[in-house]
């Protein structure tokens, strides 16, 4: 194989790429959210710790909100994961298949419908956990309404 001949399969291979690489910063946002989730749970329990808890009944109720969050995130994380490993080993078959000349169209149609199954599946959880953490925050601003009033 020339190097001429190894243009239109960078080119095909382009597109998994740039996936892995918006997939990348999906998973930095999603990773910080994890790490969030984490801060508040540790401040949560220290307070209930040292009974300083206004509201305990509150407080564990949050906690309970964050430690399914922080399960939902760690699946989000899994699969947008696994949707990058598939579309790195999309990337070798494509390089493999045209490198010796055979043909994984089921296989490149299977990974990448995989791997977009998996970014989707990632994506759906990333959404419900956004909708606990404004559960959560509902419980928060309540106990703050209440001071108040």
């Amino acid at each position: 194989m020339q190097f001429p001949d190894l243009i239109p399969i960078l080119q095909v291979a382009i597109g998994p790429v740039i996936l892995i690489s918006g997939v990348g910063l999906l998973l930095l946002t999603m990773s910080n959210r994890l790490g969030r989730i984490f801060d508040r749970t540790r401040q949560l329990s220290q307070e209930l710790r040292l009974a300083q808890s206004a509201e305990p009944d509150r407080a564990v109720a949050q906690l309970t909100i964050l430690l399914t969050r922080a399960r939902i995130v760690r699946a989000a994380i899994a699969a947008a994961s696994i949707s990058v490993l598939l579309a790195a080993l999309l990337i070798i078959v494509i390089f493999v298949g045209a490198l010796f000349k055979l043909s994984f169209a089921a296989a490149v149609v299977g990974l990448f419908s995989s791997c977009l199954a998996s970014l989707i599946g990632s994506l759906l959880l990333f959404i419900r956990d956004i909708n606990l953490s404004l559960k959560a925050l509902r419980l928060e601003v309540g106990t703050a309404g209440d001071r108040a009033a």
